[in-house]
């Protein structure tokens, strides 16, 4: 009897032991700490700078006279009717300023506007000789002059970033100052008709481009101590194509009276198309 008492005791003992251990919280290793990776975007403002090179497309100066005499010469050879215009160089500095939206963060499209001008300074200066109005005499020089100082884009661009490469299409409004020249001269070396225009021309741009966005982690970030200073999150390595059409304009080469004869006038048309290359760097703000 004894002994039934204390083994039911002990179980009960041990019971109430197991109750007590079950109440106490339990010892479970902490959850893992998860610290997502920053993805990078392109969204924010940005401004940058770039040198470029630039050529001319279908370009032709086409001279024609407003009165019959002025007529016959262009007829006959001795001013120059159509006369092509190439150019080509490598432009000053150049730079630009504009914001971009990404739709999603990582990869996806984006979506942006873009305003930058280029100091191309291109020009080309031409010299024509054509033959005498009488048999044997001088020949009847002229020169041909025509330059875009800058041009300058207003654009809107639309692309695909592919993480921080990303690749664009753009297009937009295009303007720039042009100056055209013309100066026909007589045999004895006198200016009998000249006629110039400077100012500016509107027209249109349009293009594409790549962009890379420098890993923290290069060399290359060595050169962003110009953007940690103005407290850009990164710095942007770009190339971009753009062909340009600032359209035409006619000049009147009036008679100077400086020479005889030099009567009646010209009109040269002149038209400014062309491409340019652009690579430089943006400084990036805003953004991850």
């Amino acid at each position: 009897m004894i002994a039934k008492l204390l083994l039911a005791g002990t179980a009960s003992v041990l019971l109430a032991g197991a109750a007590s251990a079950a109440d106490l919280p339990r010892r479970a290793a902490p959850p893992a700490v998860f610290s997502p990776v920053p993805v990078f975007t392109w969204t924010g403002f940005y401004l940058g700078t770039h040198s470029s090179y630039a050529w001319s497309d279908n370009q032709t100066i086409r001279t024609t006279g407003n009165e019959f005499n002025t007529r016959e010469n262009v007829r006959l050879d001795r001013r120059p009717g159509t006369f092509r215009s190439e150019q080509d160089g490598i432009g000053n500095v150049g730079g630009g300023i504009g914001y971009n939206y990404q739709l999603t963060p990582g990869s996806g499209f984006v979506l942006g506007v873009n305003a930058d001008v280029t100091w191309t300074d291109i020009s080309k200066s031409y010299a024509y000789f054509g033959p005498s109005s009488t048999v044997g005499g001088p020949l009847n020089p002229a020169n041909l002059r025509q330059r875009l100082d800058y041009l300058g884009t207003v654009q809107g661009r639309i692309g695909y970033a592919f993480d921080t490469v990303l690749v664009y299409g753009t297009g937009g409004f295009a303007y720039g100052n042009v100056n055209y020249g013309a100066n026909f001269f007589n045999g004895a070396g006198a200016l009998a008709y000249a006629g110039r225009y400077n100012d500016m021309e509107t027209g249109y741009a349009y293009g594409g481009g790549i962009e890379w966005a420098i890993p923290t982690d290069s060399f290359l970030n060595r050169f962003n101590f110009i953007g940690s200073f103005i407290g850009a999150s990164a710095i942007t390595l770009k190339a971009e194509y753009l062909h340009y059409d600032l359209g035409s304009r006619n000049v009147l080469v009036n008679n100077t009276g400086l020479g005889a004869p030099s009567t009646g006038s010209y009109t040269s048309r002149f038209s400014t198309e062309g491409n340019l290359i652009k690579a430089g760097f943006n400084y990036k703000f805003g953004g991850l």
